[in-house]
């Protein structure tokens, strides 16, 4: 502000012993080395150190520029209390998995996240008359309750999930809803388990970061990571038990190339859909996915829950050096899941199978 001032010539300098003159002091016309005035030359007394009123002047960019800086200090505490306020409110009863905030130095990015919600994500196993299939499940409260796919636990006689710690419980089919291709199980007895954090998946974008946890070929708890490659997706699968494969595990076998069938654009992949189907708008992500991953989460990088995992394309030619993820698959929006979640809890569509 004070070198606004001196451009303007409205006030005199400031920057020297005195108010004009050169860095000396000395009138200007005098040169350095002239030890007297010239005959007939009068003496000035020296003008005083500051402009009248420039003091005053002076104060009032610096009360103005404290002031501002007073405010925003206000309104920027404001608005962190109020994003602290919003994050820390709990998602459902009982233990949840806790919001990671991706911009911390530790602790953040795919690591955080997987620490954070690893203890919500289980396997499950489904034995049915013709075999076994292994499958994936997201824990939604602290009594048990499980989502997972429908084509997991269709047809099961028993179902078996196993946590992140190793433990092992029993489970019932609560309700299946073939029509999303969603189901819920619940553990017996269970008490204060850890929830997952469900988020908005109207809210995510094409390029987001996600991590995908399930547990592929039957390895519990694998973590893998990739972006939203697409949004909105029609995708076709089965609705009825015994169609296509059963997650490449119990009938066909870990490597043998399979998944649980489904069309896209036209087109079938891992094996025949059949005649009963159903489609939905899917995520699609380049996370990579393997047979045994249906069912399990789909997580953004706050750590909440953004899609069900439920279909991947699997080259039902690929040898054993070439075989895995090539980078397409698809979740069911949890937006979706969030809707069914009460019709589930009273049987679904498909009604309870009552193991």
């Amino acid at each position: 502000m004070t070198e606004s001032y001196r451009r303007s010539g409205d006030e005199m300098p400031q920057d020297g012993p005195f108010g004009y003159g050169d860095h000396y002091g000395r009138q200007p016309g005098h040169e350095a080395g002239h030890g007297a005035r010239a005959a007939g030359e009068h003496a000035f007394p020296p003008p005083p150190a500051y402009a009248p009123g420039s003091r005053r002047r002076a104060r009032r960019p610096v009360a103005l520029i404290a002031a501002v800086a007073l405010a925003s200090g206000l309104i920027g505490g404001g608005s962190a209390a109020l994003i602290a306020g919003a994050t820390t409110q709990s998602a459902s009863s009982g233990p949840s998995t806790p919001l990671v905030n991706a911009g911390k130095s530790s602790g953040s990015g795919v690591s955080g996240v997987a620490k954070a919600v690893s203890p919500a994500i289980v396997e499950i196993k489904a034995r049915t008359g013709s075999g076994e299939s292994t499958g994936s499940g997201v824990v939604v409260s602290g009594n048990g309750e499980i989502v997972t796919n429908n084509h997991v636990v269709s047809g099961a006689r028993t179902v078996t999930v196993t946590f992140s710690d190793g433990s092992r419980k029993t489970a019932q089919v609560t309700g299946t809803d073939p029509g999303k291709d969603l189901a819920l199980v619940t553990v017996r007895g269970a008490k204060g388990l850890t929830a997952a954090s469900l988020g908005d998946s109207d809210k995510i974008a094409v390029g987001d970061q996600v991590v995908a946890i399930g547990s592929p070929e039957g390895l519990t708890g694998s973590v893998t990571s990739g972006i939203v490659s697409a949004l909105n997706r029609d995708v076709t699968v089965p609705k009825e038990e015994g169609q296509g494969q059963d997650q490449g595990q119990g009938q066909g076998g870990p490597g043998d190339g399979g998944g649980w069938p489904f069309e896209f654009g036209g087109n079938q992949y891992n094996g025949d859909t059949g005649s009963s189907k159903t489609s939905y708008k899917a995520i699609q992500t380049d996370a990579s996915l393997n047979p045994g991953n249906s069912g399990g989460a789909l997580i953004n990088m706050q750590g909440q829950i953004i899609g069900i995992n439920s279909a991947m394309y699997s080259p039902s030619s690929a040898s054993s050096s070439s075989a895995g993820s090539v980078g397409l698959g698809f979740a069911i929006p949890i937006n979706t899941v969030k809707a069914d979640l009460d019709a589930l809890r009273d049987g679904g569509s498909g009604g309870s199978s009552g193991v």
